[in-house]
């Protein structure tokens, strides 16, 4: 066999090789690399997608946290007010109960001033009383009527 002819045989068998290979080989070859290839880019769109909502829940739970320090702010706003009222409140009721007090407390010792105005009187009166008999007993005489008034000065 001559050098054309076994070079013809091997471009014929090479021939022969590359139909092969493209009608039974290539064809499962391309197909997983085809299937590959969707599969990476299916697992980038689903991390693009992870990733955009991972950017949307943490602005959604930005926006939450927001709104509970915003609640939460106004909560204590609205605790001291109401603190603050109650304080009010009881200060007022105390002021009251205090004017309460008082009023009655005066009320009491003008009672008792009375009561001891009154008696004071019951004792001058008897004094005087007393002091007249003593008088009238005696002669009329200024030195021992001096005496007996300056006995009632002491006594009152």
């Amino acid at each position: 066999m001559s050098i054309t002819g076994t070079l013809i045989v091997q471009m014929i068998v090479f021939l022969i090789l590359v139909g092969f290979t493209m009608k039974y080989v290539w064809p499962p070859i391309a197909k997983a690399l085809d299937d590959r290839a969707a599969k990476i880019a299916e697992g980038l769109a689903a991390a693009d997608k992870a990733k955009s909502e991972l950017t949307a829940a943490n602005k959604r739970v930005e926006a939450e946290l927001g709104q509970a320090r915003n609640e939460s702010a106004q909560r204590l706003a609205d605790a001291e007010r109401r603190a603050q009222a109650i304080v009010e409140e009881a200060k007022a009721r105390a002021t009251e109960e205090g004017n309460k007090i008082v009023a009655a407390a005066r009320a009491e010792a003008e009672q008792q001033a009375l009561k001891a105005r009154e008696a004071l009187r019951e004792q001058v009166a008897a004094l005087a009383v007393k002091g007249a008999e003593q008088i009238l007993r005696k002669e009329v005489n200024a030195g021992v009527h001096a005496d007996l008034l300056a006995r009632l000065q002491t006594e009152l």
